[in-house]
Order: structure tokens, then sequence, then C-alpha cells
């Protein structure tokens, strides 16, 4: 611990700044401009060496956080990368995209507020790419083995890497024109820029794993071709099925999943051509009156979407009731609290309404023209309408971003075989391995909607889990077991 008193000086938790509004508006940049270093390396100070270190239990990945915030107050960056990368593949993504619950833990954050343990992390990977220390990793000798890893978000990209430097033939199937899985094509261009995922494509490449674009496995590739030409399968495509909302009006045009909507942002700013014979992108909502039915992320990413599209006004509907300003008594330290948070997206503009349900949607010619809503309150854990509240609002484009109930089942999760649990989810045991013999799951597929470091965390020890299976011992490290509770 390089300052013992390094919590008592700076009682302060200094962010870096994000850019204007009226500016990121016009343009799909991340939003944060940069942060002093000296300012990052007291912040890094406030770390208290804890004798337990509770945002180890915070973090599904279990990064040696206090290790690496000492390094970087010593101002020694290159051992501080070597420590995170030891427990994290990809600490570019969860430095950005992360909500932080080892932040939601740290100790100090108690009676002060946390270190910013997610701006350390962030920074030190930033700076580890601008100095040239992420070179690749290949390994020192090949085992002769072929594993196929169905899909490219967080969990399969990195059982990926982890059994490519474990000197297996990796093989990643993605079903999209690119790489990335939800990373690419889910997440806004402001909240995460696509050259992170393609420089850390191109030291995964250079390891030696091999991805292949465009194969839908089960249609493209068939089920007895994967299982014939790999030793082992790793599914880790996803809980891509959306959860949909079966009222009155919902056949109407101008009604659509968050999923349908944001790819389209995302393909324009990798320079495709999506637009229609009008020159307009196939969804857009430039000029139109927006609501997003959906009040967690997803919903944000539409939100700030929207808006760099020229919306002419959106709102964003949430059934639950508006959280408290500080930490819900629901939700003691350290548990990850329950609290109202604004996004980057959420300062730019809209409105965001609490306790409304959607009860259906009105249109004109086929086409959706105003929704009929109406307040709720919870009573003995259930939603009530509350007398009196019904109202109508103008809409010309629906977005709903209410979640993921499970994987995708019919053209490929069906034919392999496996087994589902009671909440749709590809069922495995403690070794990651589906009632498939050599059919391994790591991520959404088997856990269900989560976080990205759980995916990471699966995708890692699913890896060790498979190296196992192919030679009877791994050296791999395996941070969890899939036993634990969902983390939501």
């Amino acid at each position: 611990m390089g300052d013992q008193r390094g919590f008592l000086k700076y009682t302060e938790r200094e962010l870096p700044a994000r850019r204007p509004v009226d500016l990121r508006l016009q343009d799909w940049k991340e939003v944060y401009e940069p942060q002093d270093r000296e300012v990052l390396r007291h912040q890094a100070s406030r770390c208290m060496d804890c004798g337990i270190p509770f945002c180890h239990n915070g973090c599904p990945l279990g990064n040696l956080i206090p290790e690496w915030n000492d390094l970087v107050y010593k101002g020694q960056w290159r051992e501080g990368i070597d420590r995170l990368h030891a427990t994290n593949n990809f600490p570019e993504f969860t430095g950005r995209l992360c909500p932080a619950p080892c932040e939601a833990s740290c100790v100090l954050g108690i009676n002060q507020p946390a270190v910013t343990i997610k701006q350390v992390e962030v920074e030190l990977i930033n700076n580890a790419f601008d100095e040239g220390w992420v070179t690749p990793v290949p390994p020192s000798k090949q085992t002769g083995k072929n594993v196929a890893v169905v899909g490219s978000g967080p969990a399969g990209l990195a059982a990926a890497q982890q059994l490519t430097r474990a000197g297996h033939t990796v093989t990643v199937y993605e079903r999209a024109d690119r790489i990335g899985g939800l990373l690419r094509y889910g997440i806004p261009e402001f909240k995460m820029e696509k050259r992170h995922i393609d420089r850390r494509i191109e030291q995964m490449e250079a390891e030696g794993t091999v991805f292949r674009t465009g194969v839908n496995v089960g249609v493209d590739l068939s089920v007895e071709d994967l299982r014939g030409n790999h030793d082992a399968v790793v599914l880790a495509n996803g809980a891509t099925n959306w959860r949909d909302l079966p009222i009155p009006g919902r056949e109407l045009s101008g009604i659509y999943q968050a999923m349908e909507y944001l790819p389209w942002a995302n393909k324009v700013q990798l320079g495709d051509d999506v637009t229609d014979e009008n020159g307009q992108p196939p969804i857009t909502a430039k000029g139109k009156k927006v609501v997003i039915i959906g009040g967690g992320d997803t919903g944000a990413d539409c939100l700030g979407t929207s808006l760099r599209q020229g919306a002419q006004e959106v709102h964003q509907f949430e059934i639950m009731p508006r959280p408290p300003e500080e930490r819900a008594e629901s939700t003691p330290w350290p548990t990850y609290p329950l609290m109202f948070r604004v996004s980057s997206a959420h300062e730019e503009g809209g409105e965001r309404v609490f306790s409304v349900n959607t009860e259906k949607f009105n249109g004109t010619d086929g086409v959706v023209t105003s929704l009929s809503a109406h307040e709720v309150t919870m009573v003995d854990g259930r939603f009530q309408k509350v007398d009196g509240s019904d109202f109508e609002l103008e809409v010309d484009l629906v977005l709903l971003a209410m979640g993921f109930v499970g994987p995708e089942r019919e053209d490929f999760l069906d034919k392999l075989g496996v087994d589902y649990n009671e909440r749709g989810n590809v069922v495995r045991d403690d070794d990651f391995q589906t009632t498939v013999p050599g059919v391994f799951v790591a991520g959404d597929a088997g856990r269900g909607q989560s976080l990205i470091v759980w995916a990471i965390a699966e995708g890692r020890s699913a890896a060790a889990a498979v190296d196992r299976y192919l030679t009877q011992e791994t050296f791999l490290p395996a941070p969890i077991v899939p036993t634990q509770a969902p983390q939501r």
C-alpha cells in the first residue's frame, strides 16, 4: 500500500468529465474526456488495501484490484496491466461497459465515495495499448485438438482466447457479418467505439484463433458437421430471445424490438450502406416522437441513439417505481445498490417516466400513431392500476427494450439436443458441460441475461473445463462455477 493515508487525503471521488451534451450529440464518439494522470493516481491511492477486499467478492472475475491500484499509484503501469490481464482478458470492454459491482462492494464505500476502480482499469488498458504492451501470446505447443466456439460475444471471445493459448485449434463461428456479438451491434458507438474490438481481434488472430463470420450454425453449418469436425464445442450464443409486449396493436408498423433498431446505427458508424430507396436507414428516429418501453441499459442505449438521429421527442417508460437517490435499504453494502442512476444518455434529453404500464397501441392504416397507458403502484408485490391515471401519448416509433428471456432454440440448440432449465437456459453441470457430452456452455446462454463480467468469467471457466476434458488436466484459471446464483 503506497500511501496509507490516501483515502484520508483524497476524500472525493473524481471521474473524467463527460463532453458537453450539445457537442457529443453531433457525433458518435465516446462521451468521456481524458483524465489527468495525477488525478487518477490520487484516486488509486484511495484504495485502502483492505485485509478482506470485498471488491474481490463483487467482481466475478476475481480481479486483483488492490494490487493494480497500488501499482498505478506507484507509476508501475507495466506491472499493473500484467496483474489486470491475469484475471481479465478484455479490460477495455469491462472498463467501459461493466456497472462495476466491485465499486458497490468497496470497503471505503461504507462511509465515503468508493474508489474509482473502473476508471483505473480502463486507463491501465488504454495506456497498455498506447505503449504497445498488448501483444500476441501464442501457445508454446499445440495439442492437436479442435474446439468450436459458437458466438463471438464476450463469453465466446474469452473462451476462445484461453483455449487458443492452451494450444488447441479454436474456430469461432459468428452468424453476423462481423465479430463481437452484442458488443458489436448491441452497444452503441458512444458507449464503446468498435476500434477496441477490432484491435483485440487482431491480437487473437495473431495468436491463432480462427474467426468465421456469416455462419449460422444449424443452418449454414449442420450440427453433425460441427460435432464431427471438432473435439469439443463451447456454446456462447447468448440469450438473444427478446421479451415481447403482447398487447392490442402490437402488430402495427412502427413498433420494434431494441435489437431490431440498434444494429443499424452501428452499421452506419462502421461505414456500411444501409439506406433504403429513400436514402434512410430501415429504422430511424429522425424527426419522430419516440417511446422506449424499458428503463434499463438497453433502453438508455435506444435513448442516446434516438437523440443522435434527431428524434423530435423521446419518452422512456419504466413499469417499476423511481429508485431512491441513495442506496436502498433493501440492498445494503456490499450488495449492488438499488438507486437512481443517470447515464450519459439520460443527460442528453428525453423524459423518464416511472410506474407506468402500456395497455395498447393505437394506429391508422396499419401504422402506430399513439399508445394508451396508465400509472401503476405496487401492492403486495403485484402491480395495480392507479384509478383515473389513464393517458394517451402520440408516438411514431416504439422501441421495446424489456430484456431477454433466454437463448434462441429452433435452428441450433434443439437440433443439438441440449436440455433446458425452468428459466429456458441451457442446463450445465459444475464443469460447464451440457447434457450433450463434449458440448459446453458459457455466458448468457446458460446463465440467462447478465453482466459482461459474468460472461468473461464464465468464458474463462468454461475454457478451463474444456481444456481438462481434452487433456485430463489444465493450468487455465477458473474464476467461477455455474452453481452460483445469477447476478442481475
